[in-house]
């Protein structure tokens, strides 16, 4: 691969609590995946960071979550699947409007947290977020995790799909993520997060927490937002890619 996308979590504060440095990372990412006040994020942090990403030519995407401020979103909800299409409406629309207020508009879609897992194999739910991001623009792509139900159900719906992946994550011999309760689910070193990166880039492949090596073929890397360091990470990432001769720009405008 000639060239991937970086994207990280932006905008995941609440009133007056910021969570991560919006500001520095719009300097490094090339899409941010903006909350969009479900698990984290309120009007004006939605308003002040996609101002700002328009301006550093950032690509905005929505991220969205389940109804769960009190839980980041990390926590399964078996909700019905009308009600989760209306509240991925409701979210993608709002954080849309925000990004065109500052000249831009919301490039694509991509789940959070418990959300975004439970869709790797959830058919139900998978179907209703992709039925939601149909709905309201059909040009929109889906930002997933690679083999998962969501990105099957977006293609089949003729939407455009991303695979997705983590350099600063664990992964399981089955390419799914290591549970944030697990050991390993988490990588911090800056130097080991920039190999997974290339590597995912260059070979489209990682190693899973077993040793054994994944098929991981993917369009964008992700480097959290709130994880600490996330920016001397994510310049780890991007020096990284730049050095292995890997062209670092947005997968949507």
């Amino acid at each position: 691969m000639t060239s991937i996308d970086l994207n990280a979590d932006l905008g995941e504060g609440f009133g007056v609590w910021r969570l991560g440095d919006d500001e520095a990372l719009l300097q490094v990412v090339t899409s941010a995946n903006v909350a969009c006040g479900f698990h984290a994020g309120d009007p004006l942090t939605m308003r002040r960071v996609t101002t700002a990403a328009v301006a550093a030519g950032v690509a905005v995407g929505a991220q969205v979550s389940y109804r769960d401020l009190a839980g980041f979103g990390r926590r399964f909800i078996d909700v019905a699947p009308a009600e989760l299409g209306a509240d991925v409406l409701y979210q993608l629309g709002a954080l849309d409007g925000m990004a065109r207020a500052a000249g831009g508009r919301v490039s694509y879609v991509k789940p959070h947290g418990a959300l975004y897992n439970a869709v790797v194999h959830h058919e139900r739910q998978a179907r209703a977020v992709v039925e939601a991001v149909r709905a309201y623009d059909p040009a929109l792509p889906v930002l997933g995790l690679p083999g998962s139900v969501l990105l099957r159900e977006a293609t089949d719906a003729g939407l455009r799909t991303v695979a997705e992946g983590f350099a600063d994550r664990g992964y399981t011999a089955e390419g799914t993520l290591v549970p944030r309760s697990d050991p390993g689910a988490l990588v911090h070193d800056p130097a080991e997060v920039a190999r997974r990166a290339v590597r995912m880039a260059a070979e489209g492949t990682v190693v899973a927490v077993d040793g054994s090596t994944v098929p991981m073929t993917v369009g964008s890397v992700c480097v959290h937002g709130d994880t600490p360091g996330a920016v001397e990470l994510a310049r780890s990432v991007r020096g990284a890619l730049a050095g292995a001769g890997i062209d670092v720009r947005p997968f949507a405008r």
